[in-house]
């Protein structure tokens, strides 16, 4: 008879223990908006001590980069498979228009809890994390399919950066700019980038 394997009983705790902590957290979060939780208390309501959630996560964005990611795994699935033309089945120019509008629109729900989450997040973690670069990403294999030359790394860092919550909340809220015309503005910069207008 085989002896139980520590190691395996230690990962499935810290599995269940990681479970347990992402969805008090995203309860806390969902009840009083992130920027008013604190680590104690995503702890206390889990029922584990605060060295666990430490240990998990290293820190608070730590945490929140890995709800962000729970709460992007929707928004994901519609970019790479869902219907044009976010998803496969429109051209490349068309697909990297209605991406950076679709981040435009959620940069003003207050609903969406991916928006909310990430600004808490500072923002070169946020761009770090799973869900910037798979953003990144995105952009950047869109811009190549467009056949635009150049150095599409940095073209798309340069559009994303006009879809960042800092320039979006910016333009929005300080100079009262609606969502519409920054939206149109969106899609005028990936029509200039791709030379849509030219075609």
């Amino acid at each position: 008879m085989h002896a139980p394997d520590d190691s395996v009983t230690e990962r499935a705790d810290a599995a269940r223990n990681r479970t347990r902590l992402l969805a008090a957290a995203a309860r806390l979060v969902a009840e009083r908006g992130a920027e008013h939780v604190t680590m104690h208390e995503v702890a206390e309501a889990a029922g584990v001590g605060k060295a666990t959630l430490f240990r998990r996560f290293g820190d608070r964005d730590g945490l929140l980069l890995a709800l962000l990611g729970a709460a992007e795994a929707e928004f994901q699935e519609a970019y790479t498979s869902g219907p044009p033309p976010l998803g496969p089945g429109a051209s490349a120019g068309d697909r990297l228009a209605a991406f950076g509008c679709a981040l435009i629109e959620r940069t003003a729900a207050g609903a969406d809890l991916g928006a909310a989450l990430g600004r808490q997040v500072l923002h070169e973690r946020r761009h770090a994390s799973d869900t910037g670069r798979a953003f990144h990403q995105h952009v950047s294999t869109l811009l190549r399919e467009a056949g635009v030359d150049g150095d599409r790394d940095m073209l798309a860092h340069a559009l994303l950066a006009f879809a960042t919550f800092e320039t979006a909340d910016y333009l929005r809220v300080g100079c009262g700019f609606p969502v519409a015309r920054l939206q149109a503005t969106w899609v005028d910069l990936v029509r200039r980038v791709t030379r849509a207008d030219a075609a």
